[in-house]
């Protein structure tokens, strides 16, 4: 797989600039796509991923070598009470 649609939310649209993209990850890695990311969007992007998540399938993914799915979401760190 290399295609990888990635959709982003609240401060990772900020970042991105963009609510979606899809772009080509090879190898088809969590961590091929931060440092895919952090190329494309910049220092913003790298906080944004060191603090958040990464979902693959519904589920946070956060080892450099979980393997991506087709469909992949940023969030970034949320807050709560």
């Amino acid at each position: 797989m290399a295609d990888v649609r990635v959709r982003y939310f609240a401060a990772a649209v900020d970042a991105a600039g963009i609510r979606s993209e899809t772009l080509d990850v090879e190898p088809a890695t969590v961590g091929t796509l931060r440092r895919v990311l952090t190329e494309r969007h910049g220092a913003e992007m790298q906080r944004v991923l060191a603090s958040g998540s990464v979902l693959v399938g519904g589920v946070v993914r956060r080892g450099d070598d979980d393997v991506l799915a087709a469909d992949v979401d940023v969030l970034p760190r949320f807050s709560g009470g």
